[in-house]
């Protein structure tokens, strides 16, 4: 009977110690990147996922992607900055410091990536397929 105290104890312990390292939030990597869903040249972390697509914005092609880790506060990470100028991106002139939300360009295209608490947008402005023609009046 009392070995069997100190092994619920140890047991209790190891459960709590696993708990806490799996539970815990968990820095992003920011060695690897891919593509992301609406744009293949503008740089995603490969650990961040992404539950949706939305296509109901009219003005607006954007992907969520869920990053555990990610503060609003902080804003866009250095690291990650560093890898979208590396792919070939520029910041928008009068954006920089500009905090969760930054505007880049590349190649004519224009990406607008803005950081949450956990998540973060990359948002595509749609261009105009179909033009609306107007009445002609005689």
């Amino acid at each position: 009977m009392k070995l069997t105290r100190p092994l619920w104890i140890l047991f209790i312990v190891c459960i709590v110690s696993v708990m806490f390292t799996g539970c815990g939030a968990k820095e992003p990597n920011w060695d690897t990147f891919e593509g992301a869903l609406n744009e293949k040249s503008f740089p995603v972390p490969k650990e961040a996922s992404s539950p949706d697509r939305a296509t109901t914005n009219v003005a607006m092609d954007y992907v969520r992607y869920s990053l555990s880790g990610i503060k609003e506060k902080e804003g866009v990470p250095e690291p990650y900055l560093k890898a979208i100028k590396a792919w070939g991106w520029e910041e928008q002139k009068g954006d920089e410091d500009a905090g969760s939300s930054r505007v880049f360009q590349k190649d004519g295209l224009i990406v607008h990536l803005t950081v949450h608490d956990g998540y973060f947008t990359v948002m595509i402005p749609k261009e105009k397929k179909a033009s609306i023609k107007g009445l002609k009046s005689k």
